[in-house]
């Protein structure tokens, strides 16, 4: 008897009895191909993280100054808040000249804290044009404030006194009114009082950097 050996290696024959090779090259290209292409997808960076990350590289050097902007307008805002309630409502001093003194000594404490920590790498040549510029924006940046408070207290109080209390005070005059002026002091500032030294002598005209700049530039932040 003899016996017929199957060789299970061999390629299955088509019905028409026409066996045809595989191409295992071609195979072993197109698995390696798409493992590829896993891969890279698996490892690829996430866009809406990529593009947060993008924005606050771009915007990095702006965040660390309204952080430390920030943490100087607290201290000045506590030293504001304190002096306010202790010359109005323990010392009986009216309400606007007390606001005045505490947002006068608040602005010092301001300028200190921004003059040497918050754009202590800014322009600092002209101290008089910057101490000079710094008490006329902060005259603007109290107006604001005391708008807030007198049209509470004066205005609106009038016709509901409750708006005359010393909480209603201290929200509209220290809360509102600080952070109105808050928003344009941080603005006027670094536009007017601690300048970019770049952005500065670029302005200027006749300056090389002026000249070389080329048109359509965008100043840094």
């Amino acid at each position: 008897m003899s016996s017929t050996h199957h060789d299970s290696s061999a390629p299955p024959a088509d019905p028409d009895g026409v066996t045809h090779p595989v191409d295992t090259a071609s195979a072993a290209a197109e698995v390696s191909g798409a493992a590829a292409d896993l891969d890279a997808a698996v490892h690829a960076p996430d866009a809406p993280r990529g593009y947060i990350r993008g924005l606050y590289d771009r915007f990095a050097h702006l965040v660390h100054e309204v952080s430390k902007f920030g943490v100087v307008g607290i201290v000045a805002f506590v030293v504001d808040l304190t002096v306010f309630n202790v010359l109005n409502y323990e010392m009986g001093v009216e309400s606007l000249t007390s606001a005045t003194i505490s947002m006068v000594l608040g602005s010092t404490v301001a300028f200190i804290g921004n003059r040497f920590w918050t754009w202590r790498h800014r322009e600092h040549h002209h101290m008089a044009r910057q101490y000079t510029m710094f008490f006329l924006l902060n005259a603007v940046g109290l107006g604001i404030a005391l708008s807030c408070l007198a049209i509470s207290h004066y205005g609106l109080g009038q016709i509901w006194p409750a708006l005359q209390s010393p909480l209603a005070d201290n929200i509209s005059g220290q809360f509102i009114g600080s952070a109105f002026g808050t928003l344009f002091r941080f603005w006027s500032y670094r536009r007017f009082v601690f300048r970019d030294p770049a952005v500065a002598q670029a302005a200027m005209p006749g300056t090389p950097d002026s000249a070389d700049e080329p048109a359509g530039t965008v100043p840094r932040l």
